[in-house]
């Protein structure tokens, strides 16, 4: 999504784009995620908290944070580094910087889908977050009433809002909060094809494969593609995701980039009310959305490398969780896992390569990737045309890990 964005920006601004892209919707953060335009999350998740709260978290003990055992050699030295970037000063820089980010993802969100002609395909509706027992409420309310919201406000849901959910699980939540301020997409593979075709019908040109080189010559940068074509451009804007690194890597840099595998379960089959948001049930760690296609719930963060094939337990464990919650929901549903991008501080790489300037980036947005690919767009047309951007970009910077 975050190179879609851009490309449609840029195109609109009077560059002629190139969208290299091996072609499989489905293999890309972007498809099967939850859809929550996610504005209040702005403090980074590499903190000391985060850290001390792992061992309860893990898949291990029924919670939704995994290491792939296979990937070791690829998580390890990540988890060093995020270590390093989770002291209480480098936490406080990245809340600053997340904050301003955040602070224009939704507006940033409703001027894409109007550049897009597509304004149906983000709804500004918020979310809420409940509980189903009264100990997870009691331990809840109190972290939320000291947490760092950003652009979003919370207040506590009525005893109606919580019956509203009756219909939709076995008992209704004991508790919850509704937040207003964050957004919804109302179909995440729906607004990037939305995007596309307004790109495509302002003269983008779509090249299929994948990049398996990258050199920057005098005048300009070559793309050799997995077919062994060879694309010739002015700049390159590298925003491949949780590959990223590897196509940046033939330029000598090897940023430390992790996938952060999600999953989720969908079902066209279910009686999810129409007027409920997006739902993050805490206790679970898992976030239910209603899209036109049917009711989707998403969850896990296992660490490793993108390619490997999905977990079989992890979607059991989902499907699971739907039927101790009583959701209707298909018996044999579609499934889908994905990777997320995500750097040791948690913040995402936004830039021009200071050693190639005819290099941008725009990758590492972990969970936020559908979240801040409309700003991290309007910021690669602002590197581009020579604007000022509506964001500092310098804690964004990729040389940061030297």
């Amino acid at each position: 999504m975050v190179g879609a964005a851009s490309a449609l920006r840029l195109q609109a601004a009077g560059f002629q784009v190139a969208l290299a892209d091996p072609g499989d919707p489905r293999r890309g953060a972007s498809f099967g995620n939850a859809g929550h335009i996610a504005t209040e999350q702005v403090e980074p998740l590499a903190s000391w908290p985060m850290i001390w709260s792992a061992p309860r978290r893990l898949f291990a003990f029924g919670g939704a944070l995994d290491f792939r055992l296979g990937d070791v050699t690829a998580w390890l030295p990540w988890s060093v580094r995020y270590v390093g970037a989770s002291g209480r000063r480098r936490f406080a820089r990245g809340t600053t910087a997340l904050g301003a980010l955040q602070g224009q993802a939704l507006s940033a969100w409703q001027r894409l889908a109007t550049l897009a002609s597509a304004p149906d395909i983000v709804r500004a509706c918020g979310h809420n977050v409940v509980w189903m027992s009264a100990e997870g409420a009691q331990r809840a309310r109190p972290a939320w009433a000291k947490a760092n919201v950003g652009p979003t406000q919370f207040r506590e849901l009525s005893r109606d809002e919580l019956e509203a959910y009756r219909g939709a699980l076995r008992v209704a939540p004991v508790g919850g909060l509704c937040f207003t301020g964050s957004g919804q997409l109302a179909e995440p593979q729906a607004a990037r094809d939305a995007v596309l075709q307004a790109w495509r019908a302002r003269g983008g040109v779509d090249v299929r494969g994948s990049v398996v080189d990258l050199r920057v010559y005098d005048g300009g940068v070559a793309a050799t593609l997995d077919n062994g074509v060879v694309w010739h451009a002015d700049q390159v804007l590298i925003a491949a995701g949780a590959w990223s690194g590897r196509v940046m890597a033939p330029l000598g840099l090897t940023p430390p980039l992790i996938a952060e595998r999600g999953y989720s379960v969908q079902s066209a089959e279910h009686a999810w009310p129409t007027d409920l948001p997006p739902t993050y049930f805490e206790e679970r760690s898992m976030i239910v959305t209603r899209f036109s296609s049917g009711l989707r719930a998403t969850s896990f963060t296992e660490l490793g490398r993108p390619e490997p094939p999905g977990d079989e337990r992890k979607w059991r464990w989902l499907e699971a969780q739907l039927d101790e919650l009583g959701v209707r929901f298909a018996k044999a549903p579609d499934r889908w896992r994905g990777s997320r991008p995500t750097l040791p501080d948690f913040l995402p790489a936004i830039g021009r390569l200071a050693a190639h300037p005819r290099v941008l980036y725009a990758f590492g947005h972990q969970h936020l990737g559908m979240t801040l690919s409309a700003i991290t767009a309007e910021l690669v047309e602002a590197l581009v045309t020579g604007a000022a951007p509506r964001v500092d970009l310098a804690a964004f910077r990729i040389e940061r890990f030297g």
